[in-house]
């Protein structure tokens, strides 16, 4: 299995206090729409720009598309949450921008369906926030990129927008197989999008791979507080007489003491976002251990 993303002991420090991620290791199989989840300051962005090539590791590696993130540079997109973009252009003079410096990439239908109802002749100091947007995602979709790195790409748009944009792009994405990262804290716009996950906190990967793998090995347990026998507990909180628990299922549960429920994505990431010390998960797919093993 090809991967999109591939890390090693990935490590970035900024001067001699700060670290934003330690001895990260996963990987991001290709093809995959993958939701980057994390408190403030846990290490998305950072991630995100040593994927594009805009910062070097301080230890570790990254492999990009099965090459360096330099190498990759021209099959990766990438809209940081900034979004720069020069200000005195218009519109369609920043989409021509796109198309001289893509040659033999770039994709002016795609990029003009995207930047939709905007005003060509626009200069983009003029544009809202929610506008930039649409012309940093045209120039970004308009490269026909194999990776698409996406860090709060949907922030500042409206709700009708979002859903608008958010369609086209995972269209555009199974259309082409594009591998996209969405760094986001929406979580219900995640869950109906992406089908993989990296959860990031404390500077490294909690949890790693597909959703729908990652939501079957967690069971949330109610009924009386007493033993949650074999299981790894991620959470567990006591509501009256009641006791409900997220768990790694490591054995058959005991339906006669507890009531079994598949946990949703936001119920699997906000227990794991308040337990900072459960162990972390990633599933074969996401590992770079060779024999398939859980890694962190």
């Amino acid at each position: 299995m090809t991967s999109a993303l591939e890390a090693r002991g990935l490590t970035q420090r900024y001067g001699r206090r700060k670290t934003a991620l330690q001895d990260c290791a996963f990987r991001l199989p290709e093809g995959r729409i993958c939701a980057l989840v994390g408190p403030n300051g846990a290490g998305k962005s950072t991630l995100l720009a040593l994927a594009a090539g805009l910062l070097r590791p301080t230890a570790g590696t990254l492999g990009v598309l099965g090459t360096d993130p330099a190498s990759a540079r021209d099959r990766v997109a990438y809209v940081a949450q900034d979004k720069p973009l020069y200000t005195q252009l218009t519109v369609a003079e920043t989409l021509r921008m796109g198309a001289e410096l893509n040659p033999g990439r770039w994709d002016a239908g795609t990029a003009d369906r995207i930047a939709g109802p905007l005003d060509r002749a626009a200069r983009v100091r003029t544009l809202s926030g929610g506008q930039r947007t649409r012309v940093a995602l045209a120039l970004a979709l308009g490269k026909r990129p194999e990776l698409l790195l996406l860090d709060e790409p949907m922030a500042d748009l409206d709700p009708l927008a979002r859903h608008q944009l958010m369609g086209a792009l995972m269209a555009d994405a199974a259309e082409r197989g594009t591998t996209v990262v969405m760094s986001s804290h929406i979580l219900t716009e995640l869950e109906g999008a992406c089908d993989h996950l990296l959860l990031v906190a404390g500077g490294r990967i909690r949890l790693g791979g597909d959703i729908d793998d990652l939501l079957a090995a967690h069971t949330l347990l109610t009924g009386p507080a007493g033993d949650l026998g074999p299981h790894t507990v991620v959470e567990s909180r006591v509501t009256g007489r009641q006791l409900t628990a997220l768990v790694r299922h490591d054995g058959p549960v005991d339906t006669r003491a507890w009531h079994p429920t598949q946990p949703s994505l936001e119920d699997l990431l906000l227990a794991h976002l308040r337990s900072p010390d459960a162990p972390p998960l990633l599933i074969p797919s996401a590992s770079t251990d060779t024999d398939g093993t859980v890694a962190a």
